[in-house]
């Protein structure tokens, strides 16, 4: 059974949420505010936290970064009111994997936490990638421009591999939203764009230690990866 934690001071939209998810088989711990959840997540591990930025004690950034770096394989998804894209760029670099705005529909909700946790599906990927001067080391889970290691988050990580593995094919984004998220996904896909303006930020930071590719938006279909 998967471990649930719901970080929300909202006291309807807590019991809500718990009820609904153990109706549906998932084992739900439900917290009101950051340090409880972060005390918590340090002796408790935890297959999925739900996680509102506006909490009552601790900024909800802040506690995303906390629980990304205790506990790195954990998912994490932000439900927040705020659906500026600045606040969705910075909520994922955080180290959340996905958001949702309130007020968040339970159907679209259960089929996010279903593909997040759904093991098993992911595609058999060269050991290395490489594009001019980047390289991914797929086994070990590293990027790099010409020796000098890039930070990224998991799905910024699989995004470039996936453009990677055919660079200069135009991938629509149904195909990444199913090959990177989950061939079941429901909802919208901010998330592939948001995640696609960190990667291209990285890249281009990077730019000046080497050759990097460059990700080419294909307006109504998709992105193609091209390498200089």
């Amino acid at each position: 059974m998967n471990r649930l934690l719901i970080v929300e001071d909202d006291e309807t939209i807590g019991s809500v949420l718990q009820t609904s998810l153990r109706s549906h088989g998932y084992d739900v711990l439900w917290l009101r505010n950051g340090r409880e959840a972060l005390r918590h997540a340090a002796v408790t591990p935890f297959d999925l936290v739900l996680l509102d930025l506006g909490l009552p004690d601790l900024d909800g950034i802040e506690v995303c970064r906390q629980l990304r770096a205790a506990a790195p394989p954990t998912v994490i998804v932000m439900m927040t009111r705020r659906s500026e894209e600045i606040d969705i760029v910075v909520g994922l670099e955080s180290g959340a994997d996905d958001y949702l705005t309130k007020p968040v529909r339970l159907a679209e909700l259960l089929a996010r936490i279903r593909a997040h946790l759904r093991r098993g599906t992911a595609k058999p990927t060269p050991a290395a990638l490489t594009a001019g001067d980047l390289l991914l080391d797929t086994a070990g889970r590293r990027a790099s421009v010409a020796g000098s290691g890039i930070v990224m988050r998991a799905k910024e990580f699989d995004l470039l591999a996936r453009l990677l593995a055919e660079p200069g094919v135009a991938i629509s984004r149904e195909t990444l939203m199913s090959d990177v998220w989950d061939e079941h996904w429901f909802g919208s896909t901010k998330t592939l764009d948001v995640t696609i303006a960190t990667l291209r930020r990285k890249l281009t930071e990077v730019d000046g230690m080497g050759t990097v590719p460059r990700i080419v938006t294909l307006r109504g279909h998709g992105y193609r990866l091209e390498i200089p």
